[in-house]
């Protein structure tokens, strides 16, 4: 009986790390906002729709110009909770990248959890955060494709 029950723990371990390498190699690399990249003045509820579903160990990339005279500064905040988001209220909230890092490559942020991820810029004292800069992912487990 103790051998019976072996086999199958042993069987169990074997398919989750199957399942955990599958999950990795198949991430994907999104770009947040496509061409039109991480700026203000875009529908990023609309995009995130559009861009749905995404999974476990997917990379979100935040493009974005460095501010310059003909373009304005951006930011990226991971907003805590629901209500912080849909509030645009940052005093809970971290900065993951400032103005300066979303040029080049962008700033890229892994969705390892299964969990909601909470996205917005901070800048001019929240104001694009409620012109909708700002969208939320929650990713899913490879297995419920």
């Amino acid at each position: 009986m103790k051998m019976a029950l072996s086999i199958n723990v042993a069987q169990a371990i074997v398919l989750l790390v199957a399942a955990t390498l599958l999950g990795v190699s198949q991430a994907k690399t999104v770009v947040v906002g496509g061409d039109e990249k991480w700026r203000s003045g875009f529908n990023y509820t609309e995009w995130a729709f559009q861009n749905n579903p995404l999974y476990i160990n997917d990379k979100l990339v935040f493009k974005y110009e460095p501010p310059s005279a003909s373009s304005s500064a951006v930011d990226l905040y991971w907003m805590p909770d629901l209500y912080s988001y849909m509030t645009c209220d940052f005093s809970r909230a971290k900065l993951l990248a400032d103005a300066t890092k979303g040029s080049g490559g962008g700033f890229t942020v892994a969705l390892d959890q299964w969990r909601p991820y909470y996205f917005a810029s901070g800048q001019s004292d929240g104001l694009y955060c409620k012109d909708g800069m700002k969208f939320f992912a929650v990713p899913w487990p490879r297995w419920f494709k």
